[in-house]
């Protein structure tokens, strides 16, 4: 929504990071291009850490948490453990927004650009060889000093292997790192680059004085502070990284000009035109070889040094594209409907398109609960109900393959054993690994066992599940998660919000459960108690589940069993907040 002077506060890249914060069906709708962020280049490998006093309201609202809580994200993607997952979220992306651009961000290193073919092969429109030098200000200094190498490195490795592999001519490169001047530029074209990030440069110029006290919220010129009298001294325009800009481009064109190039496409990949420096004879840099780096790789017939094709992202191959027609009435006026599908596993991302259809015309809100009924049948493919939107219910007889409810944002997926089989559901595993990851809202109910990594970084969704395998709720920051089974190890690691039921019939719990950041209490209050029993009786209500149904007959037995999982610092906060409301009441506020 434009502001009152036609400015967008929406920002054209939307990156989905490891932690998935916030990123909801209407955050990816908003976007012109959506990045996957494998990697930073200044701290390779590691998660981001947000202390909890940098937590405002704000930050906590955008985040899908609770002011003053601490936010952790996951050093990797949990959906993201091979080539072929990465090709899944790049689809999914396609899926939520198929106007937009899906790029991946990789971090320079010996072997990129074997995952940069990978990257291009799963159909993504742009992959970015990020440098060591750049980076935030929060990275660890011993980040900073000992990891990562040159965007140069990894971008003529990925240059040359694009190119070898005749892959060059599908998908574009960018590079980032310290980037500042124009001949810094014209150099990571010749090595392969079509497009260039300025972010420190950018801050500077707004300026950024380069503290580096990026995490602490004490930045003196109010770039990175979440304090409103420190917010006060920002100083930044538009024009000035405009005019930044403009002499940049300036430079670059001068360059060009002297190299003979009239279009910069033509210059891409020309490294022949790099020659080392003087500074080589030197007899510390004496024994530097740079072949590797300055060699260019011939193209074969129908080759390219450069892009020249846009990617295809086959979601026009979609059976929700079928759905979105059957259902117009109810996008266009709320009015309800209700069908019945038959799915299988090659039909994946199910729900995405419809739920993307959805959130461009109603945004965060959605559509009333219910409003769309999804009855399906059959053996569902990777990510059912990614970004499910809100009225939109997926009820389905059969089993789910990994990622069920990524990034659920409002929606409701319900999985039952199908009508006839006689096996016991709570013994059987009913949907794959990694279900509710980074999800955000909305409700799923599961009647059978999941795999590993359930609800991994949910902050907001209810679940109940009838067992799950290792890491459950892990990095989890809020909505609760129902659990009437069997839990794998390191349960709860990470998990710093948010609330876990778990069924303790063998009173080994604690040996399973990661006690980092949560402790581990009985149900005594009645507050507890009616939510769980409520849970479980809209479980039975959805999913027939027989194993609940016993609980809820023999309850006054099975309640001792039940244990409740609550993080510490999400405790205090809660108190916090309770004292805060308590106070303003009685001053009559």
């Amino acid at each position: 929504i434009p502001k009152d002077n036609g400015d967008s506060a929406s920002s054209y890249v939307k990156q989905i990071a490891s932690g998935r914060f916030g990123v909801t069906i209407n955050y990816l709708v908003n976007g012109n291009e959506l990045q996957i962020k494998m990697a930073q280049g200044a701290k390779p490998g590691e998660g981001g850490q947000l202390p909890g006093h940098k937590v405002n309201e704000t930050i906590a609202s955008i985040r899908h948490s609770i002011p003053g809580v601490t936010l952790i994200s996951p050093p990797p993607h949990h959906d993201i453990y091979s080539i072929e997952d990465l090709a899944q979220l790049i689809f999914d992306l396609h899926n939520a927004n198929p106007e937009a651009r899906v790029s991946v961000k990789l971090v320079s290193e010996v072997g990129v650009g074997t995952i940069a073919a990978g990257v291009a092969k799963g159909k993504a429109d742009m992959v970015l060889i990020s440098g060591h030098d750049g980076g935030t200000g929060a990275s660890p200094l011993s980040s900073i000093k000992h990891a990562g190498i040159p965007w140069e490195i990894g971008l003529a490795e990925t240059q040359q292997t694009l190119v070898l592999n005749n892959l060059r001519d599908r998908i574009r490169i960018q590079t980032d790192g310290q980037l500042r001047t124009g001949r810094d530029v014209v150099i990571a074209a010749l090595l392969g680059a079509e497009e260039f990030g300025f972010a420190t440069i950018s801050l500077i110029t707004m300026g950024c004085v380069l503290m580096r006290k990026c995490h602490k919220n004490t930045c003196p010129v109010g770039v990175a502070t979440q304090d409103p009298e420190l917010r006060k001294r920002f100083a930044g325009k538009p024009e000035h990284l405009i005019n930044y800009m403009t002499f940049l481009a300036e430079d670059v064109r001068e360059i060009m000009a002297s190299l003979g190039f009239r279009k910069f496409d033509d210059m891409v990949g020309q490294v022949d035109l790099l020659e080392t420096d003087e500074a080589l004879k030197y007899w510390k840099e004496r024994d530097l070889d740079f072949t590797k780096i300055l060699t260019k790789v011939e193209i074969s017939e129908g080759g390219s040094y450069h892009c020249t094709k846009n990617s295809t992202n086959r979601v026009e191959e979609a059976l929700d594209l079928e759905v979105v027609t059957k259902v117009k009435k109810s996008l266009e006026s709320d009015e309800s409907s209700e069908l019945t599908l038959k799915i299988r596993n090659r039909d994946r991302t199910f729900g995405t398109i419809l739920s993307s259809e959805v959130a461009k015309r109603y945004g965060a809100g959605g559509l009333p609960e219910d409003t769309i009924k999804l009855n399906l049948n059959g053996e569902a493919g990777q990510s059912l109900g990614a970004f499910l939107a809100a009225g939109i219910t997926l009820n389905l007889k059969g089993s789910a393959n990994d990622y069920v409810g990524k990034g659920l944002s409002g929606g409701k997926i319900i999985i039952s054993t199908p009508d006839g089989l006689d096996y016991r559901s709570e013994k059987n595993i009913i949907t794959g690994n990694v279900n509710l990851f980074g999800a955000t809202s909305g409700k799923f109910f599961v009647n059978g066992m999941a795999g590993e990594r359930f609800a991994v970084r949910n902050s907001g969704a209810v679940a109940v599940v009838e067992g799950v395998g290792d890491h459950g709720c892990e990095y989890m920051t809020g909505g609760i998660v129902v659990i009437l089974g069997p839990t794998g190890l390191n349960f709860a690691a990470g998990m710093s919000g948010g609330i876990a039921y778990v069924l303790d019939e063998d009173q080994l719990f604690d040996t399973r459960c990661n006690l980092d950041m949560v402790d581990i209490e009985p149900l005594i209050l009645e507050e507890d108690q009616n939510r769980l029993k409520s849970l479980i009786e809209e479980h039975i209500k959805y999913t027939d589940s027989e194993h609940a149904a016993w609980i809820i007959r023999h309850w006054q037995e099975m309640l001792p069993a039940f244990i409740k999982v609550m993080p510490v610092d999400y405790k205090r906060a809660l108190e916090k907040q309770a004292k805060q409301k308590l106070l303003l009441h009685t001053q009559g506020v």
